[in-house]
């Protein structure tokens, strides 16, 4: 198979082997401690049954984690990034622990929940600083191989620690108990993955030039202006801003159809009164999702480099305008299935080819405001998709109308996004002054 082909061709690299292992590990204990979140804001049967409420529930969970960004970002070119995974990690285990024992305690709460978006928005940053650091362990033809890898086998082992997750909680007997025991676990796996982290050297994942105590505060107070520099060195390099733009479209409507498909296996596909049916079969629309997933990153380092990643952006977003028409068809299960494997095909493909001319079109000393910029339009597009899905879906999640709307608009993206890189080349990176 490609991908172990790809694995042989990166795993020579050791501190590329060592990021690899951190965000493996991090993802999983993400994976389990997420799950835990689904199930309460989502599936548990006095919650989140309407559009509104399950619009509502999102918002909360990512509007977090689009204030962490721009922060993220200003810190993520100081700090040692390597410093970032191990102190964030174990940042986490505190927070996990602390959430574990209220559950034993007091039960759930607003501060298992305050606790929660903060444990959520530290893992963003995580992630922003592990696309960060990978350029520094990869670089050259490799560098897209690596990011077609390295995203979806992360997304991959969080679907593993989902998994870790769910089994939890059909062997344990129901209660705080059980609760506590899944969230004490995934704080061990959390910690696995800080004493990961110190095997790479403190300066190993860069950025090369450090702030003191006070120029960190200098920055953090020109923040906006920062952020300002950031996005005009982005806008300068054409390539990178292009990217963006239209992952953060794309990121929109994905958001749509994924707020659909909870209410569709939740109120369409199930008796709406018992909560754990519709988890089963959203596990088996995510299930077919994460397939497509993985056919990403087999298919994208095989046709990424002969068509360009520009084109493979635009065949990513026509895949996903066809996934969209069969939802228009017809709201069965294997229509629902079928379409939710094609959309995670078209939606990680994208990503592994947004993610790459991003990296590679950035300039270090501003890579890390680009991946923070990048996490903003991320999540903010979800926001918008969640507030859009509030008022045009009905509780059970199927509007044929507003498929077609999505498709079409998929279907569009896709041509301006081809025309304007085929009018519009990339600036190289001697041609820009940092």
């Amino acid at each position: 198979m490609q991908v172990i082909a790809d694995l042989k061709a990166l795993w020579p690299l050791r501190d590329f082997r060592k990021l690899f292992a951190v965000r493996l590990v991090s993802q999983t204990a993400d994976g389990m401690f997420q799950v835990g979140l689904a199930t309460l804001f989502f599936f548990s049967p006095e919650n989140a049954s309407t559009a509104a409420g399950v619009a509502t529930a999102f918002a909360v969970l990512l509007l977090p984690f689009t204030i962490v960004g721009p922060w993220a970002g200003v810190l993520l070119d100081r700090w040692r990034r390597r410093q970032v995974l191990v102190v964030g990690n174990l940042v986490r285990v505190g927070i996990t622990v602390v959430i574990a024992l209220l559950m034993l305690t007091d039960g759930i709460g607003p501060a298992v929940y305050v606790l929660a978006l903060v444990n959520l928005s530290i893992n963003r940053f995580l992630l922003s600083a592990l696309s960060a650091s990978l350029p520094r362990t990869v670089d050259g033809p490799l560098l897209l191989t690596a990011n077609s890898l390295t995203p979806t086998l992360g997304a991959a082992a969080a679907g593993v620690g989902g998994a870790i997750g769910l089994v939890l909680s059909l062997v344990l007997p129901a209660g705080r108990g059980r609760d506590a025991t899944a969230l004490f676990l995934a704080a061990a796996v959390m910690a696995t993955a800080a004493a990961l982290a110190t095997r790479l050297g403190k300066d190993r994942l860069g950025p090369d030039e450090r702030a003191d105590a006070a120029q960190l505060r200098a920055a953090l107070g020109i923040l906006g202006r920062g952020l300002v520099a950031g996005a005009q060195h982005l806008v300068a390099r054409r390539t990178p801003a292009r990217a963006l733009g239209i992952m953060a479209a794309h990121r929109f409507l994905y958001g749509v159809t994924f707020i659909a498909s909870i209410l569709i296996a939740r109120n369409l596909l199930t008796d709406p009164a018992d909560a754990d049916a519709g988890l089963r079969t959203f596990g088996l629309v995510l299930g077919a999702s994460a397939a497509g997933f993985v056919l990403a990153v087999v298919l994208t380092p095989v046709l990424s480099p002969r068509t360009g990643p520009h084109a493979w952006i635009v065949l990513c977003l026509s895949l996903a305008a066809v996934s969209q028409l069969l939802l228009v068809a017809s709201a069965a299960r294997t229509a629902v299935l079928v379409a939710a494997g094609f959309l995670g095909l078209a939606a990680q493909g994208a990503k592994i080819a947004v993610d790459t001319i991003v990296q590679r079109d950035t300039d270090d000393a501003f890579r890390g405001r680009a991946f923070a910029l990048y996490d903003v339009l991320y999540n903010a597009a979800f926001v918008g998709a969640a507030a859009l899905g509030a008022v045009t879906l009905p509780d059970t999640g199927y509007s044929q109308a507003l498929f077609l709307v999505l498709a079409v608009a998929y279907a569009g993206f896709a041509a301006l996004y081809g025309s304007a890189s085929r009018r519009a080349p990339a600036v190289r990176v001697s041609e820009v002054v940092a």
